[in-house]
């Protein structure tokens, strides 16, 4: 068996030309429509300088500008593999969605997180607590990312959405492929000998239903559901071996479709040769020797103790069962990798996927959406990840090579990357140094201060000096990147006013209700969770449908209040950060920002740009900043945009075009939440629908039942309550509770997503 883990060949033996042939199976934009205003300029810019090898492109796109839309034209242009990245689960998804409808017939796959709650392992020295790890896997998200990885070692039109999910660890390619069955008409081969595979790729029997991950044999037919198919599979044998391969509906069996081959791949994600297997429990009995003699001869008896306890008990487990808890922290020994080594991760599979298809390991693509927002996210994951490991390897607790199953550092993520876009409004420092460097041009005195972040070899330089230039002062200085300024709609940057602070509630009070008279609505931008709320309340008393939106309301339900606001249940949303990038609300008139002049993150040049963005989708949209004073980043953003302003102004004029307010039709109040919860997503712009989780019972009234605070505005017979006073039954504490532990575990609060932990399994105890 060939050592290299990007060689496909043995799992495509055989297969359809026509299926590997990327000049065949390429990408198809499906769309009526064609760039405008500057998009054509820079797509073929972009593409220019993408085809001559530059390592780092950037897309500057003004909120409306079509980002989207231009991305995909330089997909389907370069034909490679590619990666989208997103720095969160809602726009990766909202991205998910725009492009599959876009390349109906290609492989456009999800590929995040697929936990829906979890408590990572760790340990807080101070107060001598141990907090175990705790977490709750989303069947739908799951099968997703094995169709993801299903997709690239098969075929060569991948697309793949992603959030920074895609830099931590998975198998190698090579493990993934050594494992796999491929069945194929006319194929030679016994039933008896076919479950044989099946069982050794870890799939389960099954004489009654049939769920994912299992197969049954009935006769000589056997069905098979993989983990990332949206259909299970029904094989038919004759005499001479397998007759028919056929996928069927998975509740009536109906046959939807008859194959010529199916590529069957293993059930786990994670697994493992029995030789490697063996050989990893040696090494891990080798350094957990080495670790505790350190630790003894330092003293350190109670450490000791501790980790030859722990590390004992899983090597038992994984000696009798073949896993234990926490068994990614031994991904060391399983790979086979050395101490310091990068784990496998996502880009090792796009890696293969172009070398197979494309010839060339280094032939595919990476779109960086929101890139100053994203690719930090990238660069901070490491660091966040290594600090909670080396408090557990310190104590006892696990062992060094734990700190080896970890995120890339951003380094190894530039380094492993052969060419990226880098897609925003507001690129940041980093990637326009990134740009510099790649492109042999003077870098900026204001862009020596960032850190690593952009090129692989960055140094740690000064701190950034308060009196810097601008952004925009920068922008100009920098060569090569492609801009979209002009709107193919004609719509103009909004109209900016600054005033006093002084009576700044009433003030805004008159603005929103001529917004309300016009059917427009509002967003109000503040700086902490305790005023957004305060607002929220003070506006609702006054009579305005308002409500806050802010980091401790959970995505779904911030989903849902952005949609009923939309379709004018709510007029106002009070938020902090979250009003910012990929928010997509033609209807909104008006964006107030208070606090405006502070110094810092929420108030910089680039957030105060792209909380301006939000209302550029309307032709009526201003923008309102309350402040005392004219801080240097309230100067950059209002010289930025008037500048652009009147840009695009001249070139409505010149070619005749009257700016309208974008029609986006309005979505279905919970349509997108109930397909959540019922484990079903809209896969293409054929209306193709893919089961990919345990559906439930279809709610009546979602927003109601789940408390969700735009639910309060669905009726105009439901009373705004507060929600503590409706929990008095035993399974509504029970549920509030689980709430306030995610809540707390997704902001690192662990003691207190412990001490929720202990009191859900009280509660739970009485329930039973």
């Amino acid at each position: 068996m060939t050592n290299d883990p990007f060689d496909l060949s043995k799992a495509l033996e055989g297969a359809s030309k026509k299926a590997l042939d990327p000049g065949v199976s390429s990408f198809k934009l499906d769309t009526d429509l064609l760039p405008a205003g500057d998009q054509k300029k820079a797509i073929e810019e972009l593409i220019l300088q993408l085809k001559n090898n530059q390592e780092r492109a950037i897309l500057l796109g003004v909120t409306g500008s079509g980002k989207t839309f231009a991305m995909a034209q330089i997909i389907e242009r370069m034909n490679l593999p590619t990666l989208v990245m997103s720095h969160n689960k809602t726009l990766a998804r909202q991205l998910h969605q725009e492009f599959s409808g876009l390349f109906p017939n290609n492989a456009v796959e999800y590929f995040v997180s697929h936990y829906d709650y979890y408590q990572p392992e760790a340990y807080l020295p101070k107060r001598d607590i141990y907090i175990d790890k705790e977490l709750s896997i989303n069947e739908r998200i799951d099968q997703e990312r094995f169709a993801t990885v299903a997709s690239l070692v098969s075929r060569p039109d991948v697309l793949v959405v992603s959030s920074v999910s895609c830099i931590y660890g998975l198998n190698a390619p090579e493990t993934f492929l050594k494992h796999h069955c491929r069945v194929f008409v006319d194929q030679e081969i016994e039933v008896i000998d076919l479950i044989k595979e099946l069982v050794s790729l870890q799939y389960s029997r099954s004489n009654t239903d049939l769920t994912r991950g299992q197969f049954r044999v009935r006769g000589e037919v056997l069905d098979l559901w993989m983990p990332s198919r949206d259909d299970p599979l029904r094989i038919k044998f004759n005499f001479e071996g397998v007759e028919s391969i056929q996928l069927c509906d998975s509740v009536s069996w109906e046959i939807y479709d008859d194959l010529d081959e199916a590529w069957i791949h293993p059930k786990e994600f994670f697994m493992t040769s029995p030789e490697r297997f063996e050989r990893a429990l040696i090494s891990i009995e080798s350094e957990l020797k080495e670790t505790v003699e350190n630790f003894r001869e330092n003293s350190l008896d109670v450490e000791a103790q501790r980790l030859e306890q722990r590390t004992k008990y899983d090597l038992e487990m994984l000696r009798e069962i073949g896993h234990c808890s926490g068994v990614e922290n031994y991904s060391l020994h399983f790979d086979g990798r050395n101490k310091g080594d990068r784990p496998y991760c996502l880009l090792d599979f796009l890696s293969a996927c172009a070398k197979q298809f494309h010839g060339d390991e280094k032939k595919y693509l990476v779109l960086m959406d929101e890139s100053h927002v994203t690719l930090p996210q990238v660069g901070g994951m490491y660091f966040g990840d290594r600090s909670r490991k080396l408090n557990l390897i310190e104590h006892g607790f696990r062992l060094p090579s734990a700190a080896d199953n970890r995120p890339l550092k951003i380094s190894e993520f530039q380094k492993l990357v052969p060419q990226m876009l880098y897609v925003s409004a507001t690129p940041g420092e980093r990637e326009l140094r990134h740009l510099c460097e790649t492109t042999n041009q003077k870098i900026s005195s204001s862009l020596m201060h960032v850190k690593g972040g952009g090129g692989v070899n960055i140094p740690e330089l000064q701190s950034k000096d308060p009196n810097a230039e601008s952004m925009f002062e920068i922008l100009q200085k920098i060569n090569g990147i492609a801009r979209m300024e002009i709107r193919p709609t004609g719509l103009l940057d909004p109209k900016i006013e600054v005033r006093s602070t002084e009576g700044q509630i009433q003030d805004l009070m008159s603005e929103i209700n001529i917004c309300i008279e016009r059917k427009e609505r509002v967003l109000i931008t503040v700086l902490t969770i305790k005023f957004a709320e305060e607002v929220s309340e003070y506006l609702q008393k006054m009579g305005i449908k308002s409500h806050y939106l802010h980091s401790e309301i959970d995505t779904l339900e911030r989903t849902e209040i952005i949609k009923h606001l939309r379709h004018g249940n709510i007029d106002v949303i009070v938020g902090i950060n979250l009003l910012r990038e990929g928010l997509d609300i033609p209807e909104v008139g008006l964006v107030a920002i208070f606090d405006a002049d502070k110094q810092g993150f929420l108030r910089n040049e680039r957030s105060l740009l792209q909380t301006i963005g939000r209302a550029s989708r309307n032709e009526n949209g201003r923008v309102l900043m309350y402040a005392d004073k004219m801080s240097p980043s309230m100067k950059a953003a209002i010289t930025q945009t008037v500048e652009r302003r009147g840009r695009q102004h001249n070139y409505n004029l010149k070619n005749d075009i009257t700016p309208k307010t974008i029609q986006k039709p309005l979505p279905i109040l919970g349509e997108d939440t109930n397909d959540l919860l019922n484990g079903t997503v809209q896969n293409s712009k054929k209306g193709n629908r893919r089961l990919v989780g345990k559906g439930i019972n279809k709610q009546s009234d979602f927003i109601n039942k789940f408390k969700l605070g735009a639910g309060k505005f669905a009726s105009s017979n439901i009373e705004i309550e507060d929600i503590s006073n409706e929990i008095d039954n035993l399974t509504a504490s029970i549920e509030a509770t689980r709430n306030e532990m995610e809540i707390a575990a997704s902001e690192l609060e662990f003691e207190k997503a412990a001490y929720f932990r202990d009191r859900l399994k009280e509660l739970e105890s009485l329930r039973d």
